[in-house]
């Protein structure tokens, strides 16, 4: 009997290295050939309707999937990167099984004890890539939308902690949240600000 995990591509991808606040996401996914999705792409290609839709159907089609993240906190004490990397990280080791490859959109790859590829617009020119984009993202705009009940101030539930010229204002005027990344220069700006 053949070993079914022979050759398993897992596609890893990111979301959320940008915003000003809340944690970064990663999230892996091993595509079944068998069962084809249509429509994948990167997540920021997609409308918010069609990324929910696609999260479903990967979820169940795909034959294992995972989604992970990195603190606030250790976005701070490591760098955005690093802490980026680290969810890809946890995010492909809490899979059931070991892949026999990890490809990984962009330039930089999580240290792992199998094979890694890192490819540039990976998650527009891999499904399994494209599928892990869709996942992450729609995980963090989940969690974002938990933040902007805890912290209404900010609009959250809009620009999902990007640096919206709205967002900027709410710093200023209601400043800094526990759900903001101070070592993000507009944030430690503003620290500094408040503090001479």
């Amino acid at each position: 009997m053949s070993d079914s995990r022979f050759n398993l591509i897992c596609g890893v991808d990111e979301a959320g290295r940008g915003p000003l606040a809340g944690p970064v996401f990663a999230a892996c996914v091993v595509l079944n050939p068998s069962h084809k999705i249509e429509g994948l792409s990167d997540s920021k290609k997609l409308s918010e309707k069609k990324r929910k839709t696609l999260t479903h159907i990967i979820k169940t089609r795909s034959i294992a999937w995972a989604i992970a993240s990195a603190s606030v906190e250790e976005i701070d004490q490591l760098n955005i990167l690093q802490a980026s990397l680290l969810a890809m990280k946890r995010a492909v080791e809490s899979l059931s099984f070991t892949p026999d490859k990890v490809l990984v959109d962009g330039t930089h790859s999580p240290h792992l004890s199998i094979p890694v590829h890192a490819i540039v617009k990976g998650d527009s020119l891999v499904p399994e890539i494209s599928a892990a984009s869709i996942l992450a993202k729609t995980a963090r705009d989940a969690e974002m939308w938990i933040l902007h009940q805890c912290f209404p101030n900010y609009g959250f539930n809009q620009h999902k902690g990007y640096p919206t010229k709205k967002h900027i204002a709410a710093l200023q005027v209601h400043g800094i949240s526990v759900a903001h990344r101070r070592s993000f220069s507009p944030v430690r700006k503003l620290i500094l600000h408040r503090c001479t």
